[in-house]
């Protein structure tokens, strides 16, 4: 028990380290974004930090098996180059052992992913959903100044409205100019698009002028209601819905979107054992090489096993690849990967004994 609360100790300890370097570069950029979309007026400065502390469960879902990952890596490339390990297995301590002590650290972690990755990650995305919606409420004419012309969407349009209703709904007396078109309008009010979440400024009972530079000629066309687009949904609040789905709703579900959203949570809990088996081999190195002799191929690995993954629920998303098939068939190649790391050394040693 106390070589394995050594053990423990340096891979949390490292583990412990890495995860807040990690989470601190993600949410960074993250934050320069939500600051610049709140100096944009897209959202407003209150909600930012409470965005960033909802997102962190999608960040920890990520963020932990690669720390864990890095961690077996830097903790036992120590103990190779000081010699730590070479004293462990003079006193009898075996690899299997070891592998074993390092597995159940990895299943912790594996278990803390499973809670981010199939419930606080999506009810965190519904609280996000929610705050989306109440951002959606609030349109660039309510912004506006009754009396004032105001230029909107980065100048191209000019608006006024004679007043405002009390609650700041509803536009009385509009005049619109958008570029060559010109509108009025006896009020406006805002209207969302269930299908795509588009944002329309609906105007009733008015008039649409269309000028013609340059010349006198220009068509009336009397409407009694018309719909003008302030804003598309944004790829962000499109993902944010998708994930903010419950994991209950995805399973058995024949939707292919619904497919892939359910096999990447479930991904992310499968990668941790993986990636343990992968990083325990890589970490055995030669005191002469020094800890970090084989860090650059093993987080070679890992890149290219998160971005295939990716890739891979994409063209499921998509129905380019079977979802029966699809994302497993990538964790049987670095599982089956992981195993010849493990004991092909091994087997090629046992080999060349025999052919001796």
């Amino acid at each position: 028990m106390i070589l394995f609360r050594y053990l423990a100790r340096e891979l949390i300890t490292t583990m412990g380290a890495v995860t807040l370097v990690l989470m601190l570069i993600m949410m960074s950029g993250r934050l320069i974004n939500q600051l610049a979309s709140a100096a944009a007026g897209e959202v407003s400065l209150e909600v930012v930090f409470f965005t960033l502390l909802l997102r962190m469960p999608s960040f920890l879902e990520m963020i932990l098996p690669m720390a864990l990952f890095i961690s077996i890596l830097l903790a036992y490339g120590r103990m190779y180059s000081e010699n730590e390990m070479t004293v462990l297995t003079a006193t009898g301590f075996s690899e299997r052992r070891l592998l074993g002590y390092t597995l159940i650290p990895g299943m912790v972690v594996m278990l803390v992913v499973g809670t981010f990755s199939l419930y606080l990650s999506p009810l965190g995305a519904q609280k996000m959903e929610a705050l989306y919606q109440k951002q959606s409420e609030m349109t660039e004419f309510e912004l506006l100044v009754p009396g004032r012309f105001q230029s909107t969407e980065k100048g191209s349009r000019v608006t006024y409205t004679e007043s405002l209703s009390s609650d700041k709904t509803v536009m009385n007396n509009v005049f619109i100019a958008d570029g060559n078109t010109l509108m009025l309008a006896e009020n406006g009010s805002q209207y969302i698009s269930p299908e795509t979440g588009s944002r329309f400024l609906e105007l009733h009972g008015g008039k649409r002028f269309d000028v013609t530079p340059g010349s006198l000629e220009f068509q009336v066309l009397e409407f009694e209601r018309y719909g003008v687009k302030i804003a598309e949904e944004t790829e962000d609040r499109r993902k944010t819905k998708k994930d903010a789905i419950p994991t209950v709703e995805l399973i058995g579900s024949d939707n292919a979107k619904y497919q892939a959203q359910l096999q990447w949570r479930i991904s992310l809990i499968i990668m941790v054992p993986i990636l343990v088996l992968i990083a325990f081999p890589l970490s055995k190195v030669n005191p002469r090489q020094g800890r970090f002799a084989r860090m650059f191929p093993a987080i070679i690995l890992f890149m290219v096993y998160i971005s295939v993954l990716i890739a891979m629920r994409g063209m499921v998303e998509k129905q380019k690849l079977s979802a029966d098939f699809g994302i497993w068939s990538l964790h049987i190649i670095y599982f089956l990967i992981a195993l010849s790391l493990l004991y092909g050394p091994e087997v090629l040693r046992r080999h060349r004994a025999r052919r001796l």
